[in-house]
């Protein structure tokens, strides 16, 4: 059986139709004319993400669904790092040839099912045909609180020595995912499946964002490439114009394997590498990583169980994991 390819616009905009609903309390108009007219408050966050085939996936071991997915995914992690609540988003979408209507179904699907559980309408976007599979998602979200009137976002800066680095999320496990995807394909599914499922279909932590944003004190980020790339950045990391000022912060970190999933420890003991380490470097892993006061650690643990001391901030500028310095750098897209 051959299956009917969406070979115009028309069908596309008619498939998307069929997954997204066109009408939600944000939307005063939605898709179908040459903007969207959207119902915000008076501030908003606001973030776009690419996602392109085999940079950011391979559909060697992505399904269409987890491809939609993803997608979004990645952006409504943006949200939960600025602790506020998902209002809509826009989907560019560069399609190649090759794909019929139950690949583009799939795709939609998976999208669409992440977007309904999070509430979270599709305004419009752009199609275009393209040698390649991309996306670019952008995405917007409201404060979840105020302060004296003032809309309140969750930002990374801002940290002082002696606060706790807390992680809430998976550590380095969607590195383990792709490390294994990567070197078997989908087999890797069957026997790292939830190692496989965190690089496949992280998922986004928009509830405990929307708690921290409740805290004074509290920084935060994504955690998409790993804390040897993103700790840096979370302590504000020096750059060209600021590389001759002194006592920039550091980082004394702690991982112990008891804080690794035990597919973590099997691959790093099968691979013959350091699981600790691998955990250090990880990405992809769409946490939450941020800093905090140390005298309000208790009571964030009581109301987020799932949080993790990862360690605490230093006057020293040195990264050190375990008692070792690292130099480490971590993913850099242009690298």
């Amino acid at each position: 059986m051959t299956h009917k390819k969406l070979s115009s616009e028309v069908a596309f905009l008619d498939c998307i139709d069929r997954h997204f609903p066109n009408s939600h309390a944000h939307l005063i108009i939605g898709r179908g004319d040459d903007c969207a007219v959207l119902s915000c408050p008076e501030r908003i966050c606001l973030s776009s993400d690419l996602f392109l085939e085999d940079i950011h996936f391979r559909e060697q071991y992505f399904s269409p669904a987890d491809i939609g997915y993803k997608a979004l995914a990645v952006s409504l992690s943006d949200i939960a790092a600025s602790g506020a609540t998902p209002l809509g988003f826009s989907l560019d979408l560069m399609i190649p040839e090759g794909r019929n209507q139950i690949y583009w179904d799939e795709f939609f699907g998976g999208m669409a099912s992440l977007a309904k559980q999070h509430n979270v309408p599709l305004a419009g976007g752009d199609l275009s045909k393209s040698p390649i599979l991309g996306t670019s998602v952008t995405i917007w979200g409201a404060p979840t609180r105020t302060a004296g009137g003032t809309p309140v976002f969750l930002n990374r800066t801002g940290c002082s020595e002696g606060d706790i680095i807390f992680l809430i999320g998976p550590l380095g496990l969607a590195r383990t995912g792709l490390s294994a995807l990567e070197a078997i394909g989908r087999n890797a599914v069957d026997e790292y499946p939830t190692a496989t499922n965190a690089h496949l279909r992280p998922i986004p932590q928009i509830e405990a964002g929307q708690i921290l944003s409740a805290y004074s004190g509290v920084t935060l980020m994504d955690l998409s490439d790993g804390l040897a790339r993103d700790i840096p950045r979370l302590l504000g990391e020096k750059t060209a114009a600021s590389a001759d000022k002194p006592s920039a912060k550091g980082a004394s970190i702690n991982i112990t394997t008891d804080m690794l999933h035990a597919e973590q420890i099997s691959y790093a003991l099968e691979k013959d590498i350091n699981p600790i380490f691998e955990a250090f470097k990880g990405g992809e892993d769409y946490a939450l990583l941020g800093t905090c006061p140390a005298s309000i650690f208790a009571e964030l643990g009581v109301k987020l169980p799932q949080i993790q001391k990862l360690g605490a901030v230093t006057s020293n500028g040195k990264i050190v994991l375990n008692g070792q310095t690292v130099t480490e750098h971590g993913f850099d897209h242009f690298a």
